[in-house]
């Protein structure tokens, strides 16, 4: 049989044809293979042809779901605890009151302490209380960041804190963020993600993306976070980031995390930005390949906290859309204070925000509360709440004091000569700063951060540092609370020269400032 067949191939078919090497191996394969083969093809035909039709779900009438809603019983939330708990019981029966030194006072009876862990009588010790006590009167403040503040119990003008606005301490912003503690408690209990959206958020989120003019903002639990996990959000490895070398710490951080290559151009220098992106521009014609999957990204401060001085956002803006690229500006200390209604550099300058591709800001200047948020494009804004570790995996911001922000934001709108004092008092302060021989002072007129600096730096940063520690000092002694700017030194990028730092606030009267 296997003769005939071969033979009838062999004279009907070439030998070359892909025909006949397959009917020859079909004929030369073993039998169990034929079998388990043969098997594979009946089971295929049987999914094809003869499976079980796919019939979605009925779908429930509005009655069905009614009556399943009416009678589900969500689980409680936590046990049910017995009142004659053991537990329950001891913490009613046993009241501690006082300290836990060698006795300690349970139910008002003083009682031999053999329960707390303090193995060497340290939680107590009067040594170690006198040194935290002496240190709290040292360093402590005892008020408000108001206009007036306490400190080793004398009474000081603050021109150390960054409440610019007054909004810390406000009677109505306290009063909002109280009346927002009794309905929702203290925290969220969770990111924004999972199960840390209130209903405040959302409200705040808006009322940021209405008065900033932009499509989307995303609201952040902690100012530091905000442009730190912004910045990674977008810039990956392989990127390409240009930065001025006067950045504050937290965008520093931020690039860290990118783990993109950085370019740092000198401070405020547009010639030396401009020959940096020239530099890249060669680069990428030489490997066209790579350039097309290496994004280029800016990153510049509104309003430089190191250095009190604006960055020139039209010319950053040209340069930004001459060699295409994509452009963050961190508003944290110009936000609420630039421009004729606090929206920061863009209206500073009449610049559309369209412009400008990420604008973060911290809220714990001046709107006074906690946290932080990034505006732009809705794209832009919703890629960051997937990708940004800061909101993804922080608790979400308090509800309170995302009511204390909404509170802040209100008054801001709705009282138009805060703002002005503020200027009026930056300006007065500048000239009167300047007036002053042997320190020189850094930063825009309209800054409410002023840094002061030595005329004559000298090479011993410790030498000039003790100098302007004793005229801090100086001044804390006549009532004035001013700070000397200090980094992490060793963190630094590029740290700046010994400065005192002076922060305005709208509060304080000019006739206040001229006399002190």
């Amino acid at each position: 049989m296997m003769n005939i067949i071969m033979a009838t191939n062999n004279s009907f078919l070439p030998k070359s044809s892909d025909m006949y090497e397959l009917i020859e191996s079909f004929l030369q394969a073993p039998t169990y293979h034929l079998i388990f083969e043969a098997l594979l093809i009946i089971w295929i035909f049987k999914l094809i042809f003869f499976s079980t039709e796919y019939r979605p779900e009925s779908v429930l009438t509005e009655k069905e779901k009614a009556e399943l809603i009416e009678e589900w019983q969500p689980d409680p939330l936590v046990p049910d605890v017995d009142e004659n708990h053991p537990l329950l019981q001891a913490m009613e029966k046993n009241i501690i009151s006082g300290k836990p030194d060698k006795y300690v006072m349970i139910n008002d009876k003083s009682s031999l302490n053999m329960a707390t862990l303090n193995f060497l009588g340290m939680a107590g010790n009067a040594e170690v209380e006198s040194a935290a006590i002496k240190t709290l009167k040292q360093y402590g403040v005892g008020s408000k960041p108001d206009k007036y503040v306490m400190i080793n119990d004398k009474s000081s003008l603050n021109m150390a804190t960054l409440n610019f606005l007054g909004m810390a301490g406000n009677a109505e912003v306290e009063s909002a963020a109280i009346k927002t503690l009794k309905q929702y408690g203290v925290g969220s209990c969770g990111p924004r993600g999972f199960y840390g959206t209130m209903d405040v958020h959302l409200e705040l989120e808006e009322k940021f993306a209405k008065f900033m003019y932009c499509e989307e903002a995303a609201l952040y639990s902690y100012g530091f976070a905000t442009i730190a996990s912004a910045i990674p959000a977008y810039s990956k490895r392989g990127d390409v980031i240009f930065v001025d070398e006067g950045v504050c710490f937290s965008i520093q951080k931020g690039l860290v995390a990118s783990r993109s290559s950085i370019k740092w151009f000198k401070h405020n220098d547009m010639e030396d930005l401009e020959r940096l992106l020239l530099v890249q521009q060669d680069e990428d014609r030489k490997n066209p390949k790579k350039a097309k999957v290496t994004r280029r990204f800016l990153v510049v401060e509104g309003l430089y906290f190191n250095h009190g001085d604006i960055c020139p956002l039209p010319k950053i803006v040209e340069l930004k859309w001459k060699y295409k690229l994509r452009l963050f500006v961190e508003e944290s200390f110009s936000f609420g204070v630039l421009g004729a209604n606090g929206r920061g550099i863009t209206e500073h300058y009449n610049i559309s925000v369209d412009e400008v591709d990420l604008i973060a800001a911290s809220l714990e200047n001046s709107i006074g509360s906690t946290g932080g948020f990034c505006c732009g494009k809705k794209y832009v804004i919703d890629h960051q709440r997937l990708s940004g570790l800061g909101y993804c995996f922080s608790a979400s911001l308090p509800p309170m004091l995302a009511t204390a922000a909404i509170e802040a934001l209100n008054i801001i709108q709705n009282d138009s000569n805060i703002l002005s004092k503020l200027r009026e008092n930056c300006r007065k302060m500048y000239d009167g700063l300047s007036m002053i021989s042997g320190v020189q002072v850094m930063g825009d007129p309209l800054a409410p951060i002023k840094h002061v600096r030595l005329s004559e730096i000298s090479d011993n940063r410790e030498l000039d540092m003790k100098t302007l520690q004793r005229i801090a000092d100086q001044a804390m002694e006549n009532g004035i609370a001013i700070v000397l700017a200090r980094y992490l030194e060793k963190e630094e990028h590029k740290l700046p020269p010994p400065s005192i730092r002076i922060s305005i606030c709208f509060m304080i009267e000019l006739q206040t400032m001229n006399k002190k």
